[in-house]
């Protein structure tokens, strides 16, 4: 008797179940979507950096994990995600996830690769370090409370766990013997050891606490001020020590002769997986030092030429060596204080933006700022460089000018300088992509550099037609930054697989740019530090060139400049050969 009302109710839920339509499986856009969506949240977990750039809540209080068995999730973790988008069916999707689908796809194979390689057992060059990027982490957030100031000291006290992980992977390098070049490591070592303060106050780090919030009590400012520069000298400060200590220690005696990647262990797979990342074209070594080589031998004829027109006019008279001995010593070419020079590129990027709307149809809506190299990292920090805006921040996008060693930054290269950091290089790029909408967040923060290094150095070329290179002096700039990218090219592969000695690229660079020693000199032990990003410029302006140059002959009458601008930057960052599928579909587009 007991069972016979079980027994009914089964019956009953059974037939039930039998009667609802059964759940739908989720559609290709549907499984795309959750992808995206929990790749999202992976992402922000593992970069609390970018995640806190990005305006995210929440991540504001730590630095990123770099151990052994952060890795090991990691490359679990993005397996995962491309057997999941293996699994999704194409064709069910629309262009524009499609373009989500291939572009996601690619960041996570990148990273995989890496991750394989074990590529943060070199986690610093002459460019970028664990150490800046930790220091640079909470620059221009927006914080208007107290608990975002508690969320900066606590992120500051993670400085001494985070350094830590990074040195035991360095230690892991240098076991394995995949270290640095040892003139590299001697250039570095000096900058960091500058952040070892006996006052934590002098530290970077301690600028948000000189100007608090006016509505915060006088309690809590005194609280977060003594907060704050205790874990500046208790954590952050001791671990400037010890990896300062490291390098000029363990590391220096264990750092390589060879400045070649490829006689590094695994350093074939390591060149040709750099190639691969920055390129985002899977090329030959040997075949981009040959479109290096075409490259400075086309740019040459044309500097000789506008070298010879001088002489024509009466302006000049001597040959190459003895133009760019006069460009590098006549005053006339250098500022004599910091703010000569930093008014000068602010003029030149003000005449730039009055041109603006009559090259591109949309433009971004957040402004940027000249703004000086800090002191603390300009002896060995490049020409200029352009720091993008936190979403949600402060301040603007920041163009960076180097200030250090006035009689080493010509006046003559700084048109060319500002369009391609400035406008319409790196910040109208990268403060568009940031703009996007109905694109998923992985997007707006996305950097290639073949794409943004390609896009920025093509601007430097359509300053001409802009018409803001007001004299032969400032042409030859031009030329002489366009030489200096082909130059890259050479050098680059020169160095990691053809054998070069650092001498032999600071004579090719030398002897074909108008650059500066010192320029010469930062520029090569970048390369030899960096390996395959100084190709990204001049392999990815060639394809940008190539693809306007398609759509011209294609279009004919029909071409409009502005929006072919608009079409390249309208996705964000994209590997080179996504991008010439974008731009075919434009070309066929516009013919309709």
């Amino acid at each position: 008797m007991a069972m016979r009302p079980i027994r009914f109710l089964l019956s009953i839920l059974i037939t039930s179940w039998l009667m609802v339509p059964a759940v739908q499986a989720a559609t290709a856009a549907e499984q795309l979507q959750a992808v995206i969506d929990d790749h999202w949240q992976y992402s922000l977990r593992e970069d609390p950096i970018t995640a806190s750039r990005m305006g995210e809540q929440g991540y504001a209080d730590r630095l990123p994990g770099v151990s052994e068995k952060d890795r090991a999730r990691r490359l679990r973790a993005e397996q995962q995600f491309v057997d999941r988008l293996n699994a999704i069916d194409g064709k069910q999707l629309n262009e524009s996830q499609r373009v989500n689908k291939d572009l996601l796809t690619w960041v996570l194979k990148n990273s995989i690769e890496a991750n394989e390689q074990y590529l943060d057992r070199i986690p610093v060059n002459t460019f970028y370090s664990f150490w800046s990027s930790a220091l640079d982490a909470s620059s221009g957030l927006n914080m208007p409370k107290v608990s975002d100031y508690e969320d900066y000291i606590e992120r500051i006290q993670d400085f001494g766990r985070y350094f830590d992980e990074n040195l035991v992977n360095m230690r892991a390098g240098v076991k394995d013997g995949f270290v640095l070049p040892k003139i590299v490591v001697e250039g570095i070592a000096p900058t960091l050891r500058a952040q070892v303060y006996d006052d934590p106050i002098k530290s970077s780090l301690y600028e948000p606490f000189k100007n608090l919030p006016d509505n915060f009590s006088d309690a809590d400012k005194v609280r977060l001020q003594q907060a704050g520069a205790a874990a500046i000298k208790e954590q952050a400060i001791p671990a400037f020590d010890r990896v300062a200590t490291f390098l000029e220690g363990d590391y220096m005696n264990a750092a390589s002769e060879s400045l070649a990647a490829e006689d590094l262990p695994g350093g074939k797979e390591y060149y040709r997986h750099a190639i691969k990342t920055y390129v985002t074209m899977d090329m030959d070594p040997a075949e981009i030092h040959q479109i290096g080589l075409a490259e400075v031998k086309r740019i040459r004829g044309e500097m000789d030429a506008l070298i010879a027109q001088l002489k024509k006019e009466g302006k000049f008279d001597g040959n190459f060596a003895e133009f760019t001995e006069f460009l590098r010593t006549d005053p006339q070419f250098y500022a004599q204080t910091p703010r000569e020079l930093l008014k000068e590129a602010s003029y030149i990027a003000k005449r730039i933006d009055y041109r603006l709307p009559e090259f591109f149809g949309k433009l971004p809506r957040l402004p940027y700022g000249v703004v000086p190299v800090p002191d603390e990292i300009a002896p060995n920090y490049t020409t200029a460089s352009y720091n993008p805006a936190a979403i949600g921040g402060t301040r603007g996008g920041a163009y960076w000018v180097n200030t250090h060693a006035l009689d080493q930054r010509p006046l003559y290269e700084l048109v060319a300088l500002t369009l391609h950091e400035a406008v319409p290089g790196h910040h109208l790029q990268g403060a568009l992509s940031q703009e996007l909408e109905n694109v998923p967040d992985f997007r707006r923060n996305l950097y290639l550099s073949a794409y943004g290094e390609g896009w920025a150095l093509y601007t430097e070329r359509l300053g001409v037609e802009m018409g803001v290179y007001e004299n032969a002096y400032q042409q030859f700039g031009r030329l002489s930054y366009e030489m200096w990218r082909a130059a890259r090219l050479v050098i680059d592969t020169g160095i990691h697989s053809q054998g070069w000695t650092r001498q032999q690229a600071l004579a090719f660079l030398a002897d074909n740019t108008s650059l500066s020693q010192a320029n010469v000199r930062a520029e090569v032990d970048r390369y030899i530090s960096w390996p395959g990003q100084a190709l990204s410029y001049k392999m990815g302006e060639i394809k940008i060139r190539e693809l306007r140059a398609k759509a011209e002959k294609a279009l004919g009458d029909q071409f409009d400049l502005r929006a072919f601008h608009d079409a390249v930057l309208a996705n964000g960052a994209l590997p080179m050969e996504m991008l010439e599928v974008q731009m075919n579909r434009f070309i066929a587009q516009s013919k309709q």
